[in-house]
């Protein structure tokens, strides 16, 4: 599907969605408990429907209701079991580990990008353990034996969702512990991961019978964007206390008017698209530390100078930094490359842009946001 939006400002109020990091997680969660959880989620997207999907096939059942799911726990472990993962990255590093643990024979089925994103050193370190990891064909990945209780250890710089698989699946086994080596990237993410466990009280997983998602900052971050570029939004939902990494967004935005800041990206990969727009409508931008940026549903760095280019704009990279230039946006044609914050940045950005705003494959913000455009349109976005 491709749209082309006509220039203009948004105005109203927008409820943040449920956090797709957070729905993850407590899934899983209550898919290990002792008994049933309703889980207050009132709207879901792919990546979330491939997390609870993966749960079914290791035996929870997982029912969809108006206010979200109700999760009675797994029971009765499979042997073999399929697992699709769709498009989703958390999905994949958050099971491959547990069903480690639970010791079933699971083929994991992969869609995208996601055959070409890493698993190392996941990977080696499950089958030091007692893994066994194959590839069958391209999208798939077989994963047979089942880990050891031990100590398990794992280079903290690649990716936050290796840790929290293995958290998960430490907590499914006995006198188990895991050392985080070298440079550790988005720790708020293992911080929520810790939070979902002690909430359910693992390793025990007593559920707490009832718990709401809490609204998403990395989704909000848009509307937030918005109105930072001029459009009169109020965005709900958001707790400023919450240990999601893409609360930054509130601090980075302000920077972002006021001058021409420096803003770390180990963090808050996924808010780059979008501060990246921001920033090339005010005094610019230097990103540091994107090397990850690399490795998400596109090569964010090429995606991203491509958006800000496509749209008028300037943006380079040099070793491991973003240059994003304050020359403003004229509007143009998107390719979104199937990556949904580059389909939603370019939409804000229509709401600044002299010219229309074309977004080829702009159906790709089903993957988080499966509404974005249904609001965009309610906030009096010309689609």
């Amino acid at each position: 599907m491709d749209i082309t939006i006509q220039p203009g400002k948004l105005c109203g109020t927008v409820a943040a969605i449920p956090s797709k990091s957070q729905a993850h997680r407590l899934l899983i969660c209550a898919a290990l408990a002792d008994k049933e959880t309703t889980l207050l989620c009132p709207q879901t997207n792919q990546d979330i429907e491939a997390t609870a999907e993966c749960l079914r096939a290791l035996g929870a059942d997982i029912r969809t209701t108006e206010a979200g799911y109700c999760v009675t726990p797994v029971s009765g472990i499979p042997k073999s079991a399929v697992l699709d993962c769709r498009e989703s990255g958390s999905t994949l590093r958050f099971m491959l580990p547990i069903v480690g643990a639970l010791g079933v024979d699971a083929t994991f089925l992969m869609e995208g990008r996601l055959p070409q994103r890493p698993l190392s050193p996941l990977w080696e370190e499950m089958e030091r353990m007692g893994c066994a990891l194959t590839r069958p064909t391209e999208n798939t990945i077989r994963c047979c034996g089942q880990l050891k209780n031990g100590e398990y250890a794992i280079d903290g710089s690649v990716s936050s969702q290796f840790i929290t698989g293995l958290l998960f699946a430490l907590s499914l086994l006995k006198d188990s512990s895991l050392t985080v080596t070298g440079k550790v990237e988005s720790k708020p993410y293992i911080d929520m991961t810790k939070q979902a466990l002690a909430l359910f009280g693992a390793p025990q997983y007593h559920s707490p019978g009832k718990i709401a998602v809490e609204g998403d900052w990395s989704n909000g971050a848009f509307w937030l964007a918005a109105k930072a570029l001029g459009s009169n939004i109020s965005v709900t939902g958001l707790s400023p206390d919450s240990a999601q990494g893409d609360r930054a967004v509130a601090v980075i935005l302000p920077q972002l008017q006021a001058g021409c800041p420096t803003v770390s990206a180990a963090d808050i990969p996924d808010l780059v698209p979008i501060l990246s727009v921001v920033a090339a409508c005010y005094h610019g931008a230097v990103f540091t530390d994107i090397q990850r940026l690399r490795l998400k549903e596109s090569d964010r760095v090429a995606s991203t100078i491509a958006m800000i280019q496509q749209l008028g704009g300037k943006a380079e990279a040099n070793g491991n930094t973003l240059t994003v230039y304050g020359t403003g946006l004229t509007g143009g044609t998107v390719d979104s490359v199937n990556d949904h914050r580059i389909a939603m940045a370019a939409a804000i950005a229509s709401t600044v842009c002299k010219a229309p705003v074309t977004i080829l494959g702009a159906r790709c913000v089903n993957k988080s946001y499966p509404r974005f455009w249904e609001e965009f349109n309610r906030l009096g976005g010309h689609i």
